[in-house]
C-alpha cells in the first residue's frame, strides 16, 4: 500500500479530447457535459460515503479508548501501571480527520490494547477480576468492530482511487477538482513483523 496522496491530472490529450466532442456537434459535447455533472455527483456522494465511513472508525477507536481507560484505571489500582499508558490514552481521545492521523492513532490505540493484556497476563490474579474480565471483552468486540469498518471504510477509499483515474469523464472531473488518491488503513510496522512470528 502506498501511504502516499497522488494527484489526478489529464494531459493535452484530455483537453483536444473535449474540444473535438464540441467541434464534432453540440449533440457530443451536450452528452458528454451530463456525464461530467453525473460524475462529480459521484465523487460528492463518494466523499460523503468516506466521511461517514471515516467517522464510523472514530466512534468505535473512542469507544475503545475509554475502555482502556477505565482497564487501565482498574488495573492502575492492583499494580504500579506505566503512567504513560494514561499519558497516551487522553492524548488519542481527541479526533483527527487527516487519513495518515487516522492510522497513526488506530496503532497507537492498538499497542496500548497489546500493554495493558500484557499486564493482565504478568498478573494472573487480575484476570479473574469481574470489571477486567468484562472490559477486556468489550475491547475485544470493539477491535472486531474497528476491523470491520476499517474494511469498509477501505473499500470505499479503494473505489475512490480507482475512479480518480478512469479516463475520461471521471478523470477529467477529478483532475479539475484537485482530486487526490486517499490512504487507506495500513497494519503498522510492528503488526506486519509480529505476523512473520512462529506461534507454535
Amino acid at each position: 500500500v502506498i501511504a502516499k496522496k497522488i494527484p489526478a491530472e489529464v494531459g493535452v490529450g484530455s483537453i483536444i479530447f473535449e474540444i473535438l466532442l464540441w467541434v464534432l456537434g453540440i449533440i457530443p459535447g451536450v452528452i458528454f457535459l451530463f456525464k461530467k455533472i453525473s460524475a462529480q455527483k459521484h465523487f460528492d456522494q463518494l466523499q460523503q460515503k468516506i466521511q461517514r465511513n471515516a467517522s464510523q472508525i472514530d466512534n468505535y477507536l473512542e469507544q475503545r479508548v475509554m475502555v482502556l481507560q477505565n482497564c487501565a484505571r482498574l488495573l492502575d489500582k492492583a499494580v504500579d501501571l506505566d503512567k504513560s499508558t494514561f499519558e497516551n490514552l487522553a492524548k488519542y481521545r481527541s479526533k483527527n480527520d487527516s487519513d495518515v492521523a487516522r492510522n497513526e492513532i488506530g496503532n497507537t490505540v492498538d499497542a496500548l490494547s497489546r500493554n495493558i493484556n500484557i499486564a493482565v497476563e504478568n498478573y494472573p490474579e487480575l484476570a479473574a477480576h469481574k470489571e477486567i474480565e468484562e472490559a477486556m471483552h468489550q475491547n475485544l468486540y470493539l477491535q472486531r468492530e474497528v476491523t470491520a469498518a476499517r474494511e469498509l471504510y477501505n473499500d470505499t477509499i479503494n473505489e475512490w482511487n480507482k475512479d480518480i483515474f478512469e479516463w475520461p469523464t471521471k478523470k477529467i472531473v477529478a483532475a479539475k477538482n484537485k482530486y487526490t488518491t486517499r490512504i487507506p488503513f495500513i497494519a503498522s510496522k510492528e503488526i506486519k513483523e509480529k505476523a512473520k512470528d512462529i506461534f507454535f
